[in-house]
């Protein structure tokens, strides 16, 4: 190989072709998991006095259980040729939880399914193994690895493209004015909220519930935030003129934040008594706006001040001060990989587990039976249920075609297949500008690879020699920008 080629080389010597996905569904593994169950540890069945609590989960190694029920590890070749899924069994601990109190003499750790195992990640037996070991195994010793196999099937989780969660992203509509969107984004929860500015420099605010827009001057006032400390958030003048004009034609104006809030509730639940339109609106302003801020009543002024932030980012593309936001912009963008889509998939897995463990603990007490925490916990829910999904493709936000089977026409067609990523728009439509090769594209997509047809442009492939970078944990970020005094 000439001299030009040793880059190339040395890079593809240090680094796997598909390192983006084997990182991506460890990270998973390693907190991933522990999140999703973290942020629905207490199942409270209708059982008075009775709730349990779960605490860690950890995996093992991959196991099958033979006719016998003998239990024995099982290398990715002979799941391949005998059918069978390789997964690792998932245990979690538990306490039960009687009138408010842990009873921690009674904790144990319960199996509560399995977990398809990507081959040559941590989880996996093949993971740092040697050339020889590989052989002397069975293991094709070139076998990148980042697929799953289910039932006998290779399986790869495709990456989804996605405009960045918890973002402003400002753009100019059609006879809509402008609007500041952000894709507000929990662990268990998407929120599409947005701030649109008419050509008159009116301003409605657009939540999940709520279809027509809303006066920003009376969700900021139903959040707590005086009309002075409005005026005093933005700088610019002629912002500030579009604050006053919304100030002035609002009726929000002159009332309090508990008649803010009755309003929103008459609004959103018309014909309803007083007190369900005001649980209702609380509902709405804690649940469904912002949620990635936080979904307690204590985070309300944080709400308001982002939401003049979005109000005074749509005002500042209108008056030109700066240029719209590009969707197509790939600082815009975020891929969703293995571990991204396995967070999904598990959280809503999890969520069926524990809507079966309260149904059986309330059939169980019924029946005048013993409770028992291991009895009513049925591994067959979560593990089918993942299973589902990664045999059909179909996820549980929608998308479908995102599991597929690995192309197998030659070791080159592997390689591109583990390295796709999809755009989650309609084939159908012209979306022309999504299409086009972009100029943030370069050393992050290949720009001619891409097939012909109804798919061109929908569908790429990562170059060669690019690296997809791992989410930060926003909160640690928050904290160190607070101690240096930048926030």
């Amino acid at each position: 190989m000439s001299d030009e080629h040793d880059v190339f080389e040395s890079f593809l010597l240090s680094n796997s072709v598909v390192q983006q996905q084997i990182e991506s569904y460890n990270r998973f593994v390693r907190m991933g998991m522990q999140r999703v169950v973290d942020s629905q540890s207490l199942v409270e069945p209708d059982v008075s006095g009775f709730a349990i609590k779960f605490g860690a989960i950890r995996l093992e190694p991959p196991v099958i259980i033979e006719a016998d029920s003998s239990t024995r590890r099982v290398m990715p070749n002979e799941a391949l040729a005998r059918n069978l899924t390789y997964s690792a069994p998932i245990y979690l601990t538990y306490t039960p939880v009687v009138s408010g109190i842990e009873k921690t003499d009674a904790a144990g750790e319960a199996f509560v399914g399995e977990l398809p195992v990507m081959v040559k990640s941590d989880l996996c037996y093949t993971h740092n193994m040697t050339k020889e070991q590989l052989a002397s195994e069975g293991e094709d010793s070139d076998d990148p690895g980042g697929y799953f196999i289910i039932k006998g099937t290779e399986r790869v989780l495709i990456g989804i493209e996605d405009l960045a969660p918890n973002r402003i992203i400002c753009t100019k509509e059609k006879n809509k004015g402008v609007t500041a969107k952000v894709f507000s984004t929990t662990v268990n929860f998407r929120a599409r909220c947005s701030v649109t500015r008419d050509d008159y420099g009116i301003f409605k605010v657009v939540f999940p519930t709520i279809t027509k827009g809303m006066d920003l001057i009376l969700i900021l006032r139903a959040l707590g935030i005086q009309v002075k400390d409005m005026l005093d958030a933005v700088t610019n003048n002629e912002i500030r003129n579009d604050l006053l004009l919304n100030i002035d034609l609002s009726k929000a104006k002159e009332i309090g934040p508990s008649d803010a809030i009755l309003e929103i509730g008459h609004m959103s639940a018309p014909n309803q008594a007083k007190t369900y339109q005001e649980k209702r609106a609380e509902m709405q302003l804690d649940t469904y706006i912002l949620p990635h801020l936080g979904t307690k009543p204590n985070v309300r002024k944080e709400k308001a001040m982002f939401l003049l932030k979005m109000a005074e980012r749509a005002s500042m593309v209108a008056y030109g001060y700066t240029k719209p936001d590009d969707k197509d912009h790939y600082a815009n963008k975020r891929i969703k990989l293995a571990g991204d889509l396995m967070e999904e998939l598990f959280n809503n897995a999890f969520k069926f587990l524990i809507r079966d463990i309260k149904y059986h603990i309330e059939r169980t007490t019924a029946r005048g039976r013993k409770l028992t925490v291991r009895g009513n916990i049925n591994a067959d829910t979560l593990t089918e249920k993942i299973l589902y999904s990664m045999g059909t493709g179909s996820w549980p936000a929608g998308q479908t075609g995102v599991s597929q089977v690995l192309d197998r026409t030659n070791f080159s067609s592997s390689l591109a297949h583990l390295r796709r990523v999809k755009s989650p728009l309609a084939k159908k439509h012209p979306h022309m500008m999504a299409r086009d090769v972009h100029g943030t594209h370069i050393g992050k997509l290949c720009p001619s690879e891409t097939p012909e047809g109804t798919e061109v442009g929908l569908t790429r492939y990562l170059a060669i020699m690019s690296r997809v970078t791992v989410g930060a944990d926003l909160k640690t970020l928050e904290e160190k920008l607070k101690e240096l005094k930048l926030l």
